[in-house]
């Protein structure tokens, strides 16, 4: 048995899950969260906890009954705290804005680089230079961060460019100072 996958699924308060068929729902009241269960996987709701099981033993099934179960985890979290992430931008003149559902970005290219924001995605500017992305769903929150982020990379000889708080870019020595 998976040791991550035989852990059920604990709903706090206010968190409802319902199954129909191999749709797996999950309601805050504020929103609504839906994931399929894969053929192989049986998902079962007890006691406001939601319990996966494989039915077979082959490797494939084995590594998806732990990612099925923290897929379902990642959906209760995400309604009940939610998922952030923050990006900072260094350099001369580069800088953010929101202007409606887009992110625009003047990061030194001749041109502005304008992100439209996917659905259900907050997307904060509270500063030029720092981005703050919010949402439930944590793959979408990921996905576009590291969309913003490769735009303009941190470059390893002065470290401009886009890149996570806290993320720490190793500087290379220049030409000069190699030898």
């Amino acid at each position: 048995m998976s040791r991550v996958g035989k852990e059920p699924v604990k709903l706090p308060q206010g968190i409802k899950a319902t199954l129909s068929g191999d749709k797996l729902t999950i309601d805050s009241g504020k929103a609504k969260m839906v994931t399929t269960i894969p053929q192989n996987i049986s998902a079962e709701i007890k006691d406001d906890k939601v319990v996966l099981q494989r039915n077979g033993d082959a490797k494939e099934i084995r590594a998806l009954h732990g990612t099925v179960r923290a897929i379902v985890n990642n959906m209760v979290n995400g309604l009940t705290k939610g998922f952030k992430k923050d990006l900072d931008i260094i350099g001369v003149g580069y800088k953010a804005q929101l202007k409606g559902k887009q992110l625009i970005l003047n990061v030194g290219f001749t041109h502005t680089v304008d992100m439209d924001i996917p659905e259900g995605i907050k997307v904060t500017v509270p500063n030029q230079t720092h981005i703050t992305i919010e949402g439930p769903d944590r793959y979408w929150v990921g996905q576009f961060a590291a969309n913003v982020r490769a735009v303009c990379p941190p470059e390893p000889y002065k470290g401009k460019g886009i890149r996570y708080t806290g993320e720490e870019v190793r500087k290379k020595l220049g030409k000069a100072l190699a030898k």
